[in-house]
């Protein structure tokens, strides 16, 4: 197996950015690169990487006097084949994050996954419990029916229409779903995400108590690409004050979950008050040029 560099914390983040990550300056982890074949990644390299990866996160909450299990691990999978999260899951990871529906679907239709109170791997796949799939990446409101079939939770509303749309088809399905809200604090046009200032997150966090089949669990965002460390956590501050203010404007929605930080930055997260980091590159290797990208 061959070894790359794979910079933390950095300046770009996880494609959505998460392949533009590994140009940082500052501290770097080794991540094994893997050849391609028809059963994925090999495992002993995704255990490796996986040792380094938990040292790595273990080491930035000791820095930011956190303990290890305020923080949780989001394995993004997506661009990568269904026998990929399967290996994962066998390792124990049970938190994974995907960016399109129809990605995923023919993901889940390989997998021939079952639910049985969650995600549950199937075809003798053994995994540490119950494994969660997330969609992450932007979701279109005519796709909210399916994602609710196919996925645990969605962490990427970023509008009062998505949020009913997401509620009607939780109804329709016996569903309670968790959300986070995905809020844009990068001036990045390519970036998703509703603004902080506006009228649309006003209307948002006064309406979703109401929505019965919702279930508004935190906020996501994702820091600017390319800019100074500084930058990029004054990013992840400006979720965690904007968390504060919003639970304290609205007591009936529960904001505990901080899902910031990714390959490249997911240190400097943690120490500014991350309880999710969403990693994908440092687990699983380099995405192909031709990676679709979200």
């Amino acid at each position: 197996m061959t070894k790359a560099e794979m910079p933390i914390p950095g300046k770009g983040h996880e494609d959505i950015g998460e392949d533009k990550q590994n140009n940082s300056p500052h501290a770097s982890i080794v991540c094994g690169v893997y050849a391609r074949d028809r059963d994925g990644f090999a495992m002993k390299a995704l255990q490796e990487n996986l040792e380094r990866l938990e040292a790595a996160i273990a080491k930035a909450c000791r820095k930011a006097g956190r303990k290890r299990d305020e923080v949780e691990l989001m394995a993004v999978s997506k661009t990568y084949p269904a026998t990929t999260l399967a290996e994962a899951a066998a390792l124990g990871l049970t938190l994974f994050g995907e960016n399109r529906v129809q990605e995923f679907a023919a993901k889940a239709e390989d997998l021939k996954l079952v639910r049985v109170g969650g995600m549950v791997l199937a075809d003798g796949v053994a995994q540490a419990g119950p494994v969660r799939v997330h969609l992450i990446g932007h979701l279109q409101s005519n796709k909210a029916l399916r994602a609710v079939e196919l996925f645990d939770a969605v962490d990427s509303v970023d509008s009062l229409r998505l949020a009913e749309r997401l509620n009607e088809a939780a109804g329709k399905l016996g569903k309670r779903l968790p959300i986070l809200i995905e809020v844009k604090l990068s001036p990045e046009e390519t970036k998703a995400g509703v603004d902080p200032n506006s009228a649309e997150i006003a209307q948002l966090l006064e309406r979703l108590p109401d929505l019965e089949n919702l279930q508004t669990k935190g906020l996501m965002t994702i820091a600017p690409f390319d800019v100074a460390e500084e930058e990029t956590r004054a990013s992840f501050r400006n979720l965690r004050q904007w968390r504060d203010r919003w639970a304290a404007a609205h007591p009936r929605l529960e904001l505990e979950v901080l899902s910031m930080g990714m390959s490249g930055d997911f240190a400097l997260a943690i120490e500014e008050g991350a309880t999710r980091v969403r990693v994908g590159t440092l687990l699983f290797g380099q995405r192909g040029t031709n990676a679709e990208k979200a």
